[in-house]
């Protein structure tokens, strides 16, 4: 009697990276296979079957950064789980219309009982679908503003995974390697959490505890195209220090309390005191990964007199605490320009 092998269906588009695509890959033709082959010096018997799909099927692609793959079949068929990579596309790129194929594919694979799992801003598939309507979700930080302007679309930026959706069938990872993440998730579920374990130490695959805020920038800080609000940041940008920033802000734009905050507002998406943390904890980011500084005079530094608002700020904002941040990114900068 054969025993059912779940098949796992990485979605490829022209925007899809190969790293994503065929890293999900490797982890799902591992599992069953490697570990036993590691330890025991002989193979064992796959658990699932991986396929490259694509709507063109079974012929010759391109895919980002000019890698050519070919894919194993096309979409007329409904697989037990869709993966979906990420759209290297910009932010604000327009998605109606550009995969129309595809949208109706997972659609069509979703009401049939399918997984859709979705890494870094694949999950905008999803929403341009109209499945994420009155769902969590995530994606990469860099994204999670254009997510969350899709109808009834929660946005959690702060986690590396979101599952939800009935009988929690809608997965999202966060951005960059969050795909591990996603991968070892399918795994645990699908055939057990020995088995995903057993990927995480074959892969050296570590799991983003922390979510992804740490990795992120802490707002998209994008230039106005109201000229004087523009003025306004290039200044505060040398500036962000002052004891009294807003109102310095204000003495600059030569505008009215009223009208600067909310020209500012719609300029930047941002309030101008949080215009200015964000600068602010950037700056101590950076100084934290390549100085030494107590973490009371980087607060500082950076405009804060109160080192313990700072402390507590920054861990609302980022994820970590200061100190946490500078044992995890100040290492990792010695060791790459060590």
């Amino acid at each position: 009697m054969s025993i059912h092998k779940p098949t796992i269906a990485l979605l490829a588009i022209p925007e899809s990276a190969a790293s994503t695509l065929y890293g999900v890959y490797d982890v799902f033709a591992a599992a069953g296979r490697d570990w036993p082959a590691l330890i025991e010096g002989k193979a064992g018997e796959p658990l699932f079957v991986p396929q490259v799909v694509a709507r063109t099927g079974p012929h010759e692609m391109t895919i980002a950064n000019g890698v050519r793959i070919f894919p194993d079949a096309g979409l007329n068929w409904v697989p037990d789980v869709v993966c979906i990579p990420e759209i290297m596309l910009p932010p604000e790129t327009l998605l109606v219309g550009r995969y129309a194929d595809e949208i109706e594919w997972l659609k069509r694979c979703h009401a049939e009982g399918t997984i859709l799992a979705t890494a870094c801003s694949g999950a905008l598939l999803l929403a341009e679908s109209g499945l994420l309507q009155d769902e969590d979700a995530t994606t990469h930080w860099a994204y999670c503003d254009v997510l969350g302007r899709y109808p009834g679309v929660r946005v959690h930026p702060h986690r590396a995974l979101v599952i939800g959706g009935t009988g929690n069938r809608l997965v999202m990872a966060g951005g960059g390697t969050s795909w591990s993440d996603l991968a070892l998730y399918l795994v645990a579920r699908l055939a057990g959490v020995d088995e995903a374990m057993h990927l995480a130490k074959l892969f050296l695959i570590d799991w983003h505890a922390a979510g992804q805020l740490p990795f992120a920038m802490l707002a998209r800080t994008r230039q106005a195209e109201d000229a004087v609000i523009a003025r306004c940041q290039t200044w505060i940008a040398e500036h962000y220090d002052e004891p009294l920033p807003v109102a310095a802000l204000i003495k600059v734009s030569g505008l009215s309390e009223r009208s600067f905050h909310r020209r500012f507002r719609k300029a930047t998406g941002l309030s101008p005191m949080e215009y200015v943390h964000t600068l602010r904890l950037e700056e101590a980011k950076q100084v934290l990964e390549s100085e030494t500084l107590a973490v009371d005079a980087i607060a500082e530094a950076v405009g804060y007199e109160d080192a313990a608002f700072f402390g507590r700020l920054f861990r609302r904002r980022v994820g970590l605490t200061p100190a946490q941040y500078r044992r995890r990114f100040g290492g990792l900068r010695k060791a790459l320009t060590g």
